[in-house]
């Protein structure tokens, strides 16, 4: 659908990944991602880059893993973060040491793959834009290829942020910002995370809520025709 639509490259994402498995985010195995991440290059000609979270463990190693192993599965980009499932975030050396061998990972493949890394401070209640630049100024020297910081919440944020780096960056969109106000501060990639999962369920419980509480049906009006989809 979104390449029908005329999106020229798509992102996975784990919290809607999840979903899909009836789980909340951070609780699918890297085996279950590598398997989506081939189901969805079989079904497009887009490149595709996978939300690999902290690169399903702690170690150096296992962002390289993750790497090699989703370029394996036909992604041509992917993302690694600083934050482990345990709620913590990764001292700035020790996630510089896991860009950085993400990176190694990602040079080492035949074909061009773009890494992201990203500095997760901003959604894990350490809203500390100056740690958040420092992290994304250590992954940039260790050779990331992009930048991501998800949930600066201003215009200033994000011109600060870019200005203090040289490669593009990715910030997660907001509801009170618009695409022109973003660009313009200097972002260049726009993520939506699991937003459009939530938008898809919401529509979903709305409908089924109408049906449920006053035997309404003509809210199934509201749907896509499959055929002219899924063709």
């Amino acid at each position: 659908m979104l390449a029908r639509l005329g999106f020229k490259a798509l992102a996975t994402t784990s919290s809607g990944f999840a979903f899909t498995l009836g789980r909340r985010d951070g609780n699918v195995t890297l085996d279950e991602v590598i398997a989506h991440t081939a189901q969805l290059v079989e079904a497009t000609e887009l490149p595709v880059s996978v939300d690999l979270e902290n690169g399903y463990g702690p170690a150096p190693d296992d962002a390289a893993r993750a790497i090699a192993r989703t370029a394996s599965a036909g992604a041509v980009g992917g993302s690694v973060e600083d934050y482990d499932p345990s709620g913590e975030l990764y001292s700035l050396e020790h996630a510089a040491e896991r860009v950085a061998a993400a990176v190694e990972a990602a040079q080492s493949l035949d074909f061009p793959f773009m890494l992201t890394a990203r500095a997760e401070n901003h959604i894990r209640g350490n809203p500390d834009l100056d740690d958040t630049i420092a992290r994304l100024q250590a992954f940039e020297r260790v050779g990331a290829d992009v930048l991501y910081a998800p949930g600066l919440g201003t215009v200033e944020e994000i011109r600060a942020l870019c200005a203090a780096v040289s490669k593009p960056v990715n910030v997660l969109a907001r509801r009170t910002l618009t695409l022109r106000e973003i660009a313009d501060a200097g972002a260049q990639r726009i993520s939506v995370g699991g937003a459009l999962a939530w938008v898809a369920a919401g529509a979903l419980i709305s409908a089924a809520e109408a049906i449920l509480e006053r035997g309404d049906f003509s809210v199934l009006a509201g749907g896509v025709d499959p055929d002219a989809w899924l063709a």
